[in-house]
């Protein structure tokens, strides 16, 4: 499985920004896909996850109410939907998959195949 990530850039504070992962290869064998993130100087954490079949999803509580996951099956394409974008939320996003059934789909040792991450900027 390959994933590509797209679509970070900068954007001011308040402001929107859509991230994608296309996923390719072997995308039969993944169970769900999430996003992570990696500011400067810090550790890599959980941003939000969805099962690909059912479409369950998971959010970072300081995300809750402002990004939106979702999936198109058809596409093989994961979004990240971030609404109301704070500086704290600058980071390279990374999207990763995973080929497990059940997980808790928030620790990043879970998942197999990542993706090479999109550098989202908000600035104050």
């Amino acid at each position: 499985v390959q994933l590509q990530a797209s679509g970070g850039g900068l954007v001011q504070a308040g402001g929107s920004l859509r991230v994608s992962c296309a996923a390719s290869g072997r995308t039969s064998s993944i169970y769900a896909v999430g996003w992570f993130r990696q500011a400067p100087g810090k550790e890599r954490e959980f941003v939000a996850a969805i099962n690909w079949f059912g479409g369950r999803t998971y959010y970072v509580d300081s995300v809750k109410g402002r990004f939106t996951i979702s999936r198109d099956s058809a596409k093989n394409t994961v979004s990240l939907q971030m609404s109301s974008l704070k500086p704290e939320d600058t980071a390279v996003y990374y999207c990763a998959a995973t080929g497990r059934e059940f997980g808790s789909r928030r620790i990043g040792n879970e998942y197999d195949y990542w993706g090479q991450g999109t550098l989202v900027t908000v600035s104050s």
